[in-house]
């Protein structure tokens, strides 16, 4: 039987029941493991990459600046390329926003998933995906954001109910978790290869305020949040 627009639209918003809580659990644990065993957060942390250089891109934008260009990059670093004020406020959130979006992206996630529509999460993280693709300059970040929206569509379209909600907790538990680790690699990067492009210290020129400081910031709010994250979904 042919599938409709409407049919896929009414699949997108139909609600989901939550999955057991050992499910949800499990998903925590595995995406814990993800973020802490180094083989594995080689490869994740590319979705950590694009989670951090949409939050720059989608703050930019909402603070009146033109956002020209996205770069993903194979060492999982990346840029951000907008045009607009070179000081103020606007500027500081958008250099601000990259190191707490994973965690907060995760955050609001669970928000999601919490009113069960899990495959409308799925869903919205596709529609995000492709509209950052638009601003992909690189052919790594291209494939880097294509292989995730492959990923993310193929368990939406072709997958159980079941499988769709195991993928979405541990998804959603991954970016929330992944936020903290980045930080801490971060302040490790400074010291041993100081480098006055980083967010940190481009914080720091803005503001007055000490490198040193932002990284405890960045820290102090991805905690605060994950630790949200996991009251929300595990404790209340």
């Amino acid at each position: 039987m042919e599938t409709t627009f409407g049919d896929v639209w009414r699949e997108v918003l139909t609600t989901q029941p939550e999955p057991e809580q050992w499910i949800i659990i499990g998903a925590a644990v595995l995406a814990l493991a993800a973020v802490l065993l180094n083989p594995v957060w080689r490869v994740a942390r590319n979705v950590v990459t694009i989670a951090h250089e949409g939050g720059h891109a989608l703050v930019a934008l909402l603070s009146g600046r033109q956002l020209t260009a996205i770069r993903l990059h194979s060492d999982t670093s990346g840029v951000t390329v907008s045009r607009g004020k070179p000081t103020g406020i606007g500027m500081i959130l958008t250099v601000f926003a990259g190191y707490v979006a994973s965690s907060v992206i995760g955050l609001l996630g669970i928000v999601v998933l919490m009113t069960d529509h899990i495959t409308a999460l799925l869903w919205l993280s596709l529609v995000v995906l492709a509209a950052m693709l638009l601003m992909i300059r690189n052919l790594y970040g291209v494939l880097s954001v294509v292989a995730t929206g492959a990923v993310v569509f193929g368990i939406s379209w072709f997958t159980p109910t079941e499988v769709q909600a195991a993928f979405a907790y541990l998804f959603i538990w991954f970016l929330l978790f992944a936020g903290v680790r980045p930080v801490f690699e971060l302040q490790r990067q400074r010291i041993r290869q100081p480098s006055p492009h980083s967010d940190a210290d481009q914080l720091a020129r803005l503001t007055g305020l000490p490198g040193t400081l932002w990284v405890v910031v960045f820290a102090l709010v991805n905690l605060a949040v994950t630790g949200l994250g996991v009251w929300m979904l595990l404790l209340n």
